[in-house]
């Protein structure tokens, strides 16, 4: 994650003319592995393979059917949650859906990743495909939980063919292009199940029109964080949501004569943020099932997003990255 030492204190005991008194200052949590703290839905109902049992075959070995996928075989079981547990000793463990026995049915999923909290995005949205990506897919975001959703970022082979989109890359958005949604096809074309397996939103290389390429001029990125409209809620979220429109095709078109090869499969997906508190908090903890801000500066809220009671002559507002470097608290 990225390595952002500004903003960590929110107030410190200071001593002055006028007596000791507390000194406030804007502040953020640390950035963390968001998969820790997420709720995952798959839908449609059904779509998960196992039930009933199936084969499946790769495109690397499309005639050797071998594989099972058995919901209730733990050994051949693909449920949602192995989507986010630790891949240790090397061993991909994945969810899976259904194959496309039912084409030409278009074979659809959605995999909906919710916090019931907002997060700001720090790092890129990492998710890993066994057996090839998707060459149609669409990345949406909630900030309301899941009520609205809009477009983040759209993914193909051939943009124009599927979203009637130009293709284009992050890095060539400029800085008042920064938050413009896009279609990509780098992460859609087969290089091979093995070879190419990750697709990214890329987070790091829209801050690095502001911070340069090593991120290294911080103090720019969150100077307009603070400035530009719109830039900080476009990294802010409360849900994910992925729309698996058109599965791995082997970099040909589809066999009819053999669909146990067409399916999705995922076994990661990494997603780095913090809890945005508004400013007002730098510890964010996980209480009853969610995540919420320690507020401080006189704050409350799950956001720290009103006032204290005994605290409300001045109304609230949020606290800010400027000026830098200590930002302003605006404490109640």
């Amino acid at each position: 994650p990225l390595a952002m030492g500004q903003y960590d204190i929110c107030k410190s005991w200071v001593t002055t003319d006028d007596g000791p008194s507390w000194e406030f200052y804007a502040c953020q949590p640390k950035a963390m592995r968001m998969k820790d703290y997420v709720t995952v839905r798959v839908d449609p109902a059904g779509i998960t393979c196992g039930d009933p049992p199936e084969r499946f075959c790769t495109h690397e070995n499309p005639y050797l059917c071998s594989d099972e996928c058995d919901a209730s075989n733990p050994d051949l079981a693909h449920p949602p949650k192995l989507m986010f547990d630790s891949e240790d000793e090397g061993l991909a463990t994945y969810w899976q859906s259904v194959t496309w026995r039912r084409y030409p049915e278009p074979l659809l999923a959605n995999i909906t990743l919710s916090w019931n909290k907002s997060i700001e995005l720090t790092d890129d949205i990492v998710i890993t495909f066994e057996y090839g990506r998707p060459t149609i897919m669409i990345l949406e975001k909630s900030l309301d939980n899941g009520r609205t959703w809009h477009p983040y970022q759209y993914y193909a082979d051939d943009c124009m063919e599927a979203f009637s989109m130009p293709a284009r890359r992050v890095r060539d958005l400029s800085t008042t292009s920064a938050n413009r949604v896009l279609c990509t096809e780098e992460y859609s074309r087969w290089a091979g199940s093995k070879k190419e397996k990750t697709v990214r939103f890329e987070v790091r290389d829209r801050f690095a029109i502001f911070a340069g390429p090593d991120l290294k001029n911080m103090d720019n990125l969150y100077t307009r964080l603070e400035s530009a409209k719109g830039l900080k809620d476009f990294f802010t979220v409360t849900d994910l949501r992925m729309r698996l429109l058109r599965p791995a095709l082997g970099g040909t078109y589809v066999q009819r004569e053999n669909l146990y090869k067409y399916f999705y499969a995922v076994s990661n997906i990494e997603v780095t943020g913090r809890c945005k508190c508004n400013l007002h908090a730098n510890l964010c903890t996980f209480k009853e099932g969610s995540l919420q801000c320690e507020c401080e500066h006189n704050t409350t809220g799950q956001d720290c997003g009103k006032c204290k009671k005994n605290f409300r002559s001045r109304s609230w507002r949020a606290g800010s990255y400027l000026p830098l470097p200590n930002g302003s608290p605006n404490a109640c």
